[in-house]
């Protein structure tokens, strides 16, 4: 046989698109071709798999080798072929005969120079569409856990090419990685009620997590928004399993990469305000995902907001949409899904202590302006909910004072049963309803809808700040247990924009 195909994956987004590795064998001076758009790392191949075959007591065949990566279109990077490629060889210079159905295999992996199987990025989006085409996956061993996740796909794993080829040609057992058993323990996140003083602060976070709203904080420096922020994700009901894959999908395509341990763990991403555009969006010659990304189904947290640069913040307007992220590049196009809860906070002042009772500002109107304007109205807008944290006085720091707030057990509960309210009502929680959904499940009473009216006359409320007042409302209504939104519940929501700007 000169003639073999080999199975495998690669990445586009968070999708697998299919690959065929076809290696053929011909008359001619020996070496190796590689063609299909493969990139850099996919070229060097060559040199891996040679050595790899070569100390692995496998013979390198002394003929004209071409390794076509089909589709020819698709772009081609990392290291992920490495394994198809050294099986195809084996396969087409009769070295490897399997025993199994190879054609129902797909096998993805990075050779060392010795034979040993590296592990790769992207297992997880491979895995999902192995199993929907009803394949068969070969993975490294460090791999293993990672594809064992998805339900439903027989998984193999391999620490060597001469183990896998073992197990090929039924030499040695080919048995399947079983998944992950259920972890027992609870996920463990701050507690809510470590957090001293501060109640219409707490109030926010518990009305942004029913909600799924973006959220706020306005304060002086140690108030406490950053620890706010941070017990956020534990205030929000734990993961589906759908929802679990998509966000290590989206991890196992990432630089990082897949990390079990923060399996059906929420998501709490928290770049530095020196952070670019293309490391929140995400990017590069092979894109990956940015920091929006990587918070989907969790919480992105972006600390003294306006010290962001200001082009950055606007690339987030788009996502907090539509929920998703496309980045097109001359030579391909990837999208990553991007459904966050945006939470953020700033200092009142450049100083960070205007209103201070003992007068520590001494900042001018004129520089609270220019700091406050840093960030764009059209990104204010998308904020539903403003706060201030105000400064905590030192005898409510006070240790041996027992806490003054609810653990995050509590909240977390009230928190679930509004969005179960949400979902039952909606099929989607408050924050994503769109105007159809506003129109006909967020209408506020007579009292209620004259009073909205009026604070959109006197704080100049766009369209879209108009209908985020309702849906916050109908967040508060939830919480509270109540089928209509009264006018408590507007006077509430309208309360909690105080930074809207007038046009």
């Amino acid at each position: 046989m000169n003639l073999a195909t080999v199975h495998a994956r690669a990445t586009a987004g968070i999708t697998a698109p299919a690959v065929r590795v076809e290696v053929h064998l011909s008359a001619g001076l020996p070496g190796l071709a590689i063609v299909g758009l493969p990139e850099a790392a996919v070229r060097e191949a060559r040199e891996r798999v040679r050595s790899a075959l070569m100390n692995t007591r496998f013979e390198w065949p002394a003929r004209r080798v071409t390794v076509n990566l089909a589709p020819a279109d698709l772009p081609k990077g990392g290291g992920r072929y490495d394994l198809a490629i050294a099986l195809g060889i084996l396969v087409a210079s009769g070295q490897l005969k399997p025993a199994v159905e190879f054609a129902r295999f797909e096998c993805l992996g990075e050779l060392s120079l010795g034979g040993a199987l590296r592990p790769v990025h992207g297992v997880l989006p491979a895995a999902l569409a192995a199993r929907d085409a009803g394949h068969v996956l070969v993975v490294p061993t460090a791999n293993a856990a990672e594809a064992a996740r998805v339900n439903g796909l027989e998984v193999h794993a391999a620490g060597s090419l001469p183990e896998l080829a073992a197990m090929l040609v039924d030499q040695a057992p080919l048995d399947a990685v079983d998944a992950p058993a259920a972890e027992t323990h609870a996920l463990r996140y701050p507690d809510l009620a470590d957090v001293r003083g501060q109640a219409r602060a707490k109030r926010a976070l518990e009305i942004a997590a029913a909600g799924g709203h973006s959220l706020l904080m306005v304060g002086p420096p140690g108030s406490g928004k950053s620890m706010l922020a941070e017990r956020l994700p534990g205030l929000l009901p734990p993961l589906t399993e759908a929802e679990a894959i998509e966000s290590a999908a989206v991890a196992s395509v990432s630089a990082d990469g897949f990390d079990a341990a923060a399996w059906g763990r929420r998501p709490y991403r928290a770049p530095h305000h020196s952070a670019s555009g293309a490391a929140l969006v995400g990017g590069g010659s092979h894109p990956r995902p940015g920091e929006i990304s990587l918070a989907h189904h969790g919480v992105l947290f972006l600390d003294e907001l306006p010290e962001f640069d200001r082009h950055v913040l606007e690339v987030l307007r788009e996502p907090m949409e539509s929920g998703r992220i496309v980045i097109s590049r001359a030579a391909r196009h990837a999208e990553f899904p991007a459904r966050f809860q945006l939470a953020a906070a700033m200092n009142p002042c450049p100083c960070g202590y205007l209103g201070d009772p003992r007068g520590r500002c001494r900042c001018t109107p004129d520089q609270i302006a220019r700091y406050r304007g840093r960030i764009s109205g059209p990104i204010l807008d998308r904020i539903d909910l403003h706060v201030e944290v105000p400064r905590v006085e030192a005898v409510a720091l006070d240790p041996e004072r027992p806490a003054d707030g609810e653990p995050s057990e509590e909240v977390a509960a009230r928190v679930a049963q509004a969005r179960e309210r949400q979902l039952a009502r909606a099929g989607r929680i408050n924050a994503v309803l769109a105007v159809a959904g506003i129109n006909r499940f967020c209408r506020p009473d007579a009292a209620g809808k004259q009073l909205l009216e009026q604070a959109s006359t006197r704080l100049g409320l766009s369209a879209r700040g108009y209908h985020r007042i309702l849906k916050l409302a109908r967040t508060i209504a939830d919480l509270a247990g109540a089928e209509a939104i009264a006018t408590p519940h507007i006077a509430e929501a309208i309360g909690f924009r105080s930074l809207d700007r007038s046009t």
